[in-house]
């Protein structure tokens, strides 16, 4: 029987990898050491983040670190369709922030042989899922999810603590603007901030 990588006849396996967590916790850094992996391994890499995202740059994925990569800013998940031809991974940095037809889109793209590898807040600052988030970790193939410390104790922190007032999900922020907190010190914060 004929090896089908030997005759050039594999096809490229699509999947969908989430590495989710909270803030701080180096999830766009893993996903910037995935993406770089591909490109040396030789493969067409594209990388997408929603075009609301402009901490950093305007154009290029950066995490807290500095590390950074060019990427295509994106309004609508629609446009990954569009944007995705001739391409073998696909990275998707804050994916919290994109719209609920995300999980379609790459579950699609998955389909037709691509592999997708998105980051992003799996909850926001209520401990809340935070926008697709949720039903893109139901449809992976993996799902990592990785932790911050925590600023009040030193443990493995799952949460994003807003220091600054404010209601709406999305507010941009960085250290100035969030803390990784363990559920304890969360807890603490909490409790403290109603009773003030």
């Amino acid at each position: 029987m004929l090896n089908p990588f030997e005759t050039g006849q594999a096809r490229v396996r699509g999947s969908i990898e989430v590495i989710c967590g909270s803030m701080f916790s180096g999830k766009t850094e893993e996903l910037l050491r995935r993406l770089r992996r591909a490109k040396i391994a030789g493969l067409r890499v594209e990388i997408f983040k929603p075009s609301v995202d402009t901490r950093y740059d305007e154009t290029e994925v950066v995490s807290h670190d500095r590390n950074a990569i060019a990427s295509t800013p994106i309004d609508n998940s629609s446009n990954l369709l569009l944007l995705a031809s001739d391409v073998d991974v696909i990275g998707i940095d804050e994916a919290q922030f994109f719209d609920e037809h995300l999980p379609e889109v790459v579950e699609q793209l998955a389909d037709q042989g691509i592999r997708i590898i998105l980051a992003g807040l799996d909850m926001d600052f209520r401990r809340q899922p935070f926008g697709p988030m949720a039903q893109l970790c139901a449809i992976a193939d993996s799902v990592d999810k990785i932790h911050a410390i925590c600023v009040g104790c030193g443990s493995w922190a799952n949460y994003s603590y807003r220091l600054v007032s404010g209601e709406q999900q999305v507010m941009l922020g960085e250290a100035k603007e969030y803390s990784p907190l363990c559920r304890t010190c969360y807890l603490k914060h909490t409790q403290t901030n109603k009773e003030s």
